[in-house]
């Protein structure tokens, strides 16, 4: 089991206490629900279909307002170096709408990576906690698939292959995408050049490698727009190896 760490912008909360928050009152447009709703329908639709959590951790912020949260599930792949991973976000300050991230984390250094983002909703409107059942069970029908396209993206990052150059142009492409910022560029370029990991040297210059340096320098950036670069990251090295267009 991997202890998955929720890294900056986030303060660690147990589950149990997550019911303690209170939920703001709802106005005439927009209707909140509680953290503790949301993480409880999700782990009652994965139960229903199979899907087993092993392992999980909890994040607050803005004095409880905006909630994080990830999720690890079992997969019958049996994967030696990263697991499934659900994140889940809710917000009472209107910041975003409840949601879940489909991802992955690194066991050897807990980087985390969203490869995609379902809305439970597009905002906290009227009868979302009527229609949450079914929103949720719509959400996590989703999954299946989409970590099957994770773990055809990863295989496909740690066999190609890539240069010091190709790496120097993928990290301006990187900045033009907002995947990363101008302040993670040095650690990024250490990473790639001298991995801390060992793990990632053994299989010499490959994208898996360079994706690993920029999820490593990630981790002083905040929790709360990981999803978003991460997915643009996706989207980079997607095109870089070829996946794009692949049946």
């Amino acid at each position: 089991m991997t202890n998955l760490m929720l890294h900056c912008g986030a303060s660690k909360i147990e589950r149990g206490a997550l019911a303690s928050i209170p939920t703001p009152q709802p106005t005439e447009s927009w209707f909140p629900i509680p953290h503790t709703a949301l993480i409880e329908r999700v782990e009652q639709t994965l139960a229903a279909t199979n899907m087993r959590v092993v392992n999980q951790a909890h994040g607050l912020s803005a004095d409880g307002q905006r909630y994080f949260g990830l999720l690890e599930v079992a997969n019958c792949q049996q994967t030696e170096d990263y697991a499934y991973v659900l994140g889940l976000r809710n917000s009472h300050d209107k910041r975003f709408p409840a949601g879940l991230a489909v991802g992955a984390s690194v066991f050897v250094c807990d980087n985390l990576s969203f490869s995609g983002e379902v809305k439970i909703g597009r905002k906290h409107t009227r009868h979302l906690d009527r229609d949450l059942p079914r929103l949720v069970s719509s959400a996590v029908g989703q999954l299946a698939d989409r970590w099957h396209e994770q773990a055809r993206r990863i295989a496909a990052y740690r066999s190609h292959e890539i240069g010091d150059k190709q790496a120097h142009d993928l990290i301006l492409r990187a900045l033009e995408a907002r995947a990363i910022t101008l302040t993670q560029i040095p650690r990024i370029l250490t990473e790639w050049r001298a991995p801390r990991h060992v793990e990632f040297r053994v299989d010499g210059k490959t994208a898996w490698r360079f994706f690993n340096a920029v999820t490593e320098a990630a981790k002083g950036s905040g929790l709360w727009s990981l999803p978003a670069r991460t997915q643009a990251l996706h989207t980079l090295l997607d095109t870089e190896v070829g996946l794009f267009g692949r049946n």
